[in-house]
């Protein structure tokens, strides 16, 4: 099996190209601001399926910046779904919690209504309707709150603040499931694969680390699994206002990934401990 991936420097690209022998391509070989461009690389590759991590993540960017991300995030993946139904490849792309608007205490179910509050979150909607307008064998895995070893990502932030300072205040009512960057490399292989012998479990699928915990709380374990003993005050969403507004409820419904791949949610403070031990061999 060979799997192209778009992204090559990202948290989820790099864990991809830890994990399987994939071609990776960066911005100097595809760049998803070409869609087209991109589309002709999976025309002429040898792929028998494609991986798209790659993604305009800027959240606060995006709302001054809604064409191009929309040229990244909606119009790339469309053209790559494309080229793919026309080569009868699967086609896996990675999508994000901030398709829903946050309100309610519910997990989201992958058929719930979306309504995204930014720029970012339109974007991504964009191309997940794009990616299935392509009508080729094709998986949209939303997830959200996406960390690493690599990259910018809230662990890694927490861990130099709670290095600097004796006293944090951080969101507490904004909720969902980190996720590891590694556990969604692995299942996006997973879904690859499965969907090379059963193309009647393309759709879309929720996935993210469990259980389900605040901003705030989640530092809390970052911390205690680092070492380190800054305060960690409460606040809400409120006393930290962004340029673009956050779901407050990004609870994902992830039996249905379960049931048709055999995914399980992961245990997301294991994969931080996997991370931070990944973190002190870099350094």
């Amino acid at each position: 099996m060979s799997i192209l991936v778009f992204g090559k420097t990202g948290q989820v690209a790099t864990e991809l190209q830890r994990q399987a022998d994939v071609v990776a391509m960066g911005r100097d070989v595809a760049d998803l601001s070409n869609p087209k461009a991109c589309a002709d690389v999976i025309r002429a590759s040898n792929a028998t399926a494609v991986i798209n991590a790659a993604a305009y993540t800027a959240v606060d960017k995006a709302e001054d910046e809604s064409d191009l991300a929309n040229l990244i995030n909606g119009d790339a993946p469309g053209a790559m779904a494309q080229a793919c139904a026309e080569k009868g490849i699967p086609f896996v792309q990675i999508s994000t919690d901030y398709v829903f608007d946050g309100g309610g205490t519910h997990p989201w179910k992958p058929g719930d209504a979306v309504a995204p509050l930014g720029v970012y979150g339109a974007s991504k909607l964009r191309g997940e309707e794009a990616v299935r307008a392509a009508g080729g064998t094709s998986v949209i895995l939303r997830t959200s709150w996406v960390f690493s070893a690599h990259g910018a990502n809230f662990v890694k932030t927490m861990l130099r603040l709670g290095a600097e300072r004796d006293r944090l205040t951080i969101v507490a009512d904004q909720i969902g499931g980190p996720t590891a960057a590694a556990d969604i490399a692995a299942t996006c292989l997973t879904i690859a694969k499965t969907l090379q012998s059963d193309a009647g479990l393309a759709g879309t699928y929720h996935f993210s680390g469990a259980p389900d915990v605040s901003w705030a709380d989640f530092a809390r374990e970052i911390f205690r699994q680092a070492g380190l003993t800054p305060e960690v005050v409460d606040i809400p969403s409120s006393d930290f206002p962004t340029r673009a507004i956050r779901p407050a409820n990004s609870r994902l419904d992830c039996s249905g990934l379960q049931a048709a791949f055999g995914v399980r949610r992961p245990d997301w403070r294991n994969s931080l401990n996997d991370v931070l031990t990944d973190l002190k061999g870099l350094s």
